[in-house]
């Protein structure tokens, strides 16, 4: 009986040791993101700022939906994750492989994603709709 006790006490300490630090890395997230054009030799357009708690909270956006880590073809990103920068994989200047450019990443995936809603906050043709004057 005395040795289950430290035991059930460790697992314990390890389970709210696991809750906070998914909870803690959750909160990381800043509640306006601002997708910026640096690393791009011409930057014709200004920043595109969006709303993150918005976004996961009332779209109900999975965090696979933006983010991604890819291997062996299959999206293995999850919730808890490190975020990696775009850029990190994403060249500003050209496609590399099969990894779009970091423009074109970002059109593709907000532009399809807004569409998919079929809500009216589906972006318009108009790039100063979406993003700020530089």
């Amino acid at each position: 009986m005395k040795k289950g006790i430290p035991t059930i006490i460790l697992v314990f300490f390890i389970g709210l040791t696991f809750l906070a630090t998914t909870v803690l890395t959750a909160a990381e997230a800043p509640d306006n993101i601002a997708i910026s054009n640096k690393g791009y030799a011409k930057d014709t357009k200004g920043a595109v700022t969006l709303s993150h708690a918005k976004h996961s909270k009332e779209y109900k956006a999975a965090c696979t939906d933006c983010h991604h880590e890819y291997k062996d073809g299959k999206n293995t990103f999850k919730e808890g994750d490190a975020v990696k920068k775009c850029i990190t994989c994403h060249d500003p200047e050209k496609k590399q492989d099969k990894v779009d450019k970091l423009q074109t990443a970002f059109h593709n995936n907000c532009k399809e994603c807004h569409k998919k809603s079929g809500k009216d906050t589906a972006p318009s043709t108009k790039c100063n709709d979406c993003h700020a004057k530089s």
